[in-house]
């Protein structure tokens, strides 16, 4: 049985899942994402290298780093993760700027537990002090053992092309206006843009599209606006696409918001 428990406090979203059959599409996150896996071996290509969490796992994800998702064994897997928009990770970390993770995955017995401690505080509905103090002590854990000090940013063309895309998220995707102003072919966009970030421009901007659902369901506890403003033809468009990203559709997602 699959099931996919999101809540969110503290301006973090806390995910509770388990999964056996179900595989995540390659998709990504606009926010840091700090999982542990509980039980069972979770495999999932990262940035296309194969990855592997036994349990105990720490699984860290830096904003829009391409995976997907799946249990290796029929038995399935249990895990837990956070989703840290990345203005809120740097300033718990006190860095200026996007940082990335040494390792994708560590054994680090005090983070482990402090990424539980978070999700417990915010799944029990403790008070939003206390969940605080638990996520800035998370926070301490990321030290320049795990942190890489290197912080490459997107090329210009590939800035550029994200701005374009998250301008006009609620039309279609129009390659001939976006190649034009490059000076590029569409064919040579599509390869340049993929070759620069691992997701092909619909692969892209569709993830975008549901990420703003996603900020507009919190928002407004409305999927029926989200389905307009972000230019999906109707509700089970956007639920389908929605569960290739978060294991469940935009219906349910909006429905454990209040619980």
């Amino acid at each position: 049985m699959e099931q996919f428990i999101y809540k969110k406090a503290v301006g973090i979203t806390a995910l509770s899942a388990s999964l056996t059959d179900f595989k995540y599409k390659k998709h990504y996150h606009e926010e840091y994402a700090l999982g542990v896996t509980l039980r069972g071996i979770q495999k999932y290509v990262l940035d296309g290298s194969q990855q592997a969490s036994y349990q105990s796992g720490v699984m860290l994800f830096h904003p829009e780093q391409n995976h997907d998702g799946w249990s290796q064994e029929r038995t399935g897997i249990d895990y837990v993760m956070i989703y840290i928009h990345p203005e809120l990770f740097l300033e718990l970390t006190q860095k200026k700027d996007i940082v990335r993770f040494q390792s994708p995955i560590v054994y680090h017995a005090g983070l482990r537990q402090s990424i539980l401690n978070v999700t417990r505080s915010i799944f029990t509905g403790q008070p939003e002090a206390k969940s605080s103090e638990l996520l800035l002590g998370l926070a301490g854990h990321f030290n320049e053992d795990i942190l890489n000090p290197d912080s490459r940013k997107d090329s210009v063309f590939t800035r550029k092309a994200k701005d374009m895309m998250h301008d006009h998220l609620e039309h279609v995707l129009r390659l001939d206006e976006l190649s034009g102003e490059f000076g590029m072919s569409k064919y040579q966009f599509i390869r340049t843009f993929k070759a620069n970030t691992g997701l092909s421009p619909y692969q892209y901007y569709l993830n975008c599209k549901v990420e703003r659902a996603k900020h507009l369901i919190e928002d407004s506890r409305d999927v029926y606006q989200a389905v307009t403003q972000c230019g999906f033809t109707d509700l089970a468009h956007l639920n389908r696409h929605f569960k290739n990203v978060y294991g469940t559709t935009a219906f349910d997602y909006m429905s454990h918001l209040d619980k």
